[in-house]
């Protein structure tokens, strides 16, 4: 278990996210935890992402695709959100796994936002 937090520590650079002002601990290792978590489970098990069932291998894989920009990405979103969520751990596993997939669209969009305002 303490390998996993480590790797997942190391690549995601804990200790620059505890440097700054904006970060909680708390919250940090609450999302690390649960990536460690996952990584305990069996690689045949099925994890629920966004409502799929999915092998534990591949999530185990996307996050340790993780790194600093993702996180923050994730921090910022879950910051961000103002809607009640009602399964925190599916949506906090459904978040880091679509990190990857969605970070750079997302400042894509915030980018055309600010350059362009509403109207």
């Amino acid at each position: 278990m303490g390998k996993y937090r480590d790797a997942i520590r190391k690549n995601i650079s804990y200790e620059c996210f505890l440097e700054g002002r904006d970060c909680q601990r708390e919250e940090l290792d609450e999302l690390v935890e649960l990536m460690v978590d996952v990584m305990m489970m069996p690689d045949y098990a099925a994890i629920r992402i966004a409502g799929t069932e999915r092998l534990a291998v591949v999530v185990k894989e996307r996050f340790m695709k993780l790194d600093y920009s993702h996180m923050a990405y994730v921090i910022g979103c879950l910051h961000g959100n103002t809607s009640k969520v009602g399964n925190i751990r599916s949506y906090l596993l459904t978040t880091l796994y679509n990190a990857i997939l969605t970070i750079d669209n997302y400042y894509r969009a915030e980018v055309g936002h600010d350059l362009y305002g509403s109207g």
